[in-house]
């Protein structure tokens, strides 16, 4: 496990949109990666993305393992937790899509797997990372007197007859809605301003639409509003908090190729150090959690 040296040895899982745009670009371009290969379930497009950045493609993810120092997954939660479990089994460092999984139980095994192996591990969880938002809710995090929050994610990925983008057609997320996809970015970013969560309250909307009430450690509350099925004019994301300063917003941010370069920052620090992120797959492991808390509520009502 190289983890001294100039470059630290990384290979891709994942071969779909969030892949091609995202996470093969950034590791090619950053100064501290050896973009080592791709992995993908599909082997013709795994070829076709490695081909691109000039890198080996493997047909055995165990291989890209053996020859990594770290992985990041762009796969679906329920396939990247038994590889992401595999890969920490080998001793590679982990950089997580979120939710880490839909289930707890195979949440808590990746997060205790990557403990008992000893390897670092963080959770893209992107407005955490992006420059502009992560500043922003390290600022309100410093901050005292917050008396609630409000985060709303509304798209309509799903919304008969509105445009669709390339990732209308991903199975996971027909199936999961909006509660799996942006509700961990809604509670990464409320938790990280407000403190820990310690109880979800969850009730449903039209559509997929999924409404969310938060009780954090601070003592203020907060609410998310999450939908894929939201009117087309009404898509956008908000988050606000209300305390005894007023009322704060925040900041748009830039691509998502800067926040992922200042996750392998984040994930290549952890590893030279042995210092945990707070955006680790432990706290992936939580948010999952709380999730799957809200998923059952919504199922019973």
């Amino acid at each position: 496990m190289n983890t001294t040296g100039n470059t630290v040895r990384i290979g891709l899982l994942g071969t779909g949109p969030w892949a091609v745009a995202t996470h093969a670009p950034a590791l090619a371009a950053h100064r501290d990666v050896d973009f080592v290969g791709v992995w993908g379930r599909r082997p013709e497009a795994a070829a076709a993305l490695a081909g691109e950045h000039g890198v080996a493609v493997y047909e055995d993810v165990d291989a890209l393992f053996a020859d990594c120092d770290a992985v990041a997954f762009a796969l679906p939660p329920d396939v990247q937790a038994p590889l992401a479990l595999r890969a920490a089994r080998a001793g590679c460092h982990l950089l997580l899509d979120k939710p880490v999984a839909t289930d707890v139980e195979s949440a808590r095994e990746l997060a205790a797997a990557a403990e008992g192996a000893g390897v670092a591990s963080v959770v893209f969880f992107t407005l955490r990372f992006a420059r502009e938002t992560a500043a922003w809710v390290s600022q309100q995090a410093a901050r005292d007197g917050w008396f609630t929050g409000h985060a709303q994610w509304y798209a309509a990925l799903f919304t008969p007859d509105a445009e669709r983008g390339p990732y209308a057609a991903s199975p996971w997320r027909g199936e999961k809605g909006a509660l799996w996809d942006v509700g961990p970015h809604a509670v990464a970013v409320l938790e990280g301003a407000l403190g820990e969560v310690t109880a979800v309250t969850a009730a449903a909307g039209p559509g997929d639409t999924a409404h969310l009430i938060l009780r954090h450690t601070s003592g203020a509350s907060s609410t998310a509003a999450l939908s894929f099925t939201a009117p087309e004019a009404a898509a956008g994301v908000e988050v606000t908090l209300t305390g005894a300063d007023g009322v704060v917003t925040m900041p748009g941010w830039g691509g998502a190729l800067d926040a992922f370069a200042a996750a392998l920052d984040a994930l290549i620090e952890s590893a030279r150090t042995g210092t945990p992120h707070p955006c680790d797959v432990r706290y992936g492991a939580r948010v999952t959690e709380l999730l799957a808390d809200a998923q059952a509520q919504l199922d019973g009502a």
